[in-house]
């Protein structure tokens, strides 16, 4: 059984089941740059990612205790490999097998960016979009297994989906990750809200992920005087305040004053958009799954349908 933090009873190693955001990283032009931006927002210190050489940096909270640090790792921040890429924050969802989820991914309309890969010792990662373009990564765990912390301040609490067409989102997402979002234990922490005409009409769907906070207004101050931009000043949503901002190079993240203390609530539908009962979500994805289940004889052994 995992406690809040995502880390399993005796074992102080987090354990995320399929669907549920395990780990977040960016891409930046500039990874000092980044070190020190963070690093003085969220009170961050850095350490070279294992087995990465001198790339990939890994986040950890201040106050870890050295013994304690390799349970505890926050988010990655690694050089873009080309700089046409875009300047991005990505989020991860964990899954037993990358291989399966990235079958039903495409079966179900979205397309497969970079196949399962095997990332050293540490787990296989791939990288998605849904139907309309959204960019998401899986994460196989092996040796890493994600979020050492999480829902703390300085610290993932929250992912939003921005699309076009929120009944298709949700379809796709309660097919791919049907039990994370609506089975007996679960307590998502990602939502979907309306792309509206607020937002430029180039703007692509996509995830947007949430650190949080304790005082959005201080730590809007700060990410001014760093040198970010504030994109979109606090509003109120049903799971917190949250202001959008993008770091010193870019890319974009948005901050959550957390407004309960018992769990993460999906954001407030749009005034003009048909509410989405939690019921009628779960039966769009299990009548997607159904269309898609091929005969029982004919069914494969790694498809998770056929396990219950």
């Amino acid at each position: 059984m995992a406690d809040e933090t995502g880390a399993a009873a005796g074992t102080g190693a987090a354990v995320y089941p399929e669907g549920v955001p395990c780990w977040v990283d960016a891409q930046l032009p500039d990874v000092e740059a980044g070190k020190r931006f963070y690093g003085e927002l969220f009170g961050w210190t850095f350490k070279v990612a294992p087995g990465d050489g001198a790339h990939e940096v890994w986040a950890y909270p201040e106050a870890a205790e050295p013994a304690d640090a390799a349970e505890t790792p926050l988010a990655a921040i690694a050089p873009k490999p080309d700089g046409r890429l875009p300047t991005v924050w990505t989020v991860h969802f964990a899954t037993p097998d990358a291989v399966a989820l990235t079958a039903r991914i495409t079966a179900a309309g979205g397309q497969v960016i970079t196949p399962p890969t095997p990332v050293g010792t540490l787990g296989t990662a791939a990288l998605a979009t849904d139907p309309e373009g959204a960019v998401f990564a899986l994460w196989q765990a092996a040796a890493h297994t994600g979020f050492g912390r999480r829902h703390e301040p300085g610290t993932f609490v929250w992912a939003e989906l921005y699309t076009r067409d929120t009944e298709a989102a949700n379809s796709f997402y309660a097919h791919l990750f049907h039990d994370a979002l609506f089975g007996p234990d679960a307590a998502p922490d990602f939502g979907r809200a309306t792309l509206t005409d607020v937002f430029p009409a180039e703007m692509p769907p996509h995830f947007l992920v949430h650190f949080g906070t304790e005082d959005c207004e201080a730590a809007l101050g700060t990410v001014s005087r760093l040198g970010g931009r504030v994109q979109v000043p606090p509003f109120d949503t049903s799971y917190g305040n949250v202001a959008v901002v993008t770091d010193n190079q870019g890319a974009s993240f948005a901050l959550l004053e957390r407004k309960h203390k018992d769990g993460w609530r999906e954001a407030p539908q749009e005034a003009d958009q048909a509410e989405q009962r939690p019921d009628e979500l779960r039966q769009q994805g299990d009548d997607l799954r159904e269309d898609e289940a091929p005969p029982a004889g004919e069914r494969g052994a790694n498809r998770p349908e056929d396990d219950g």
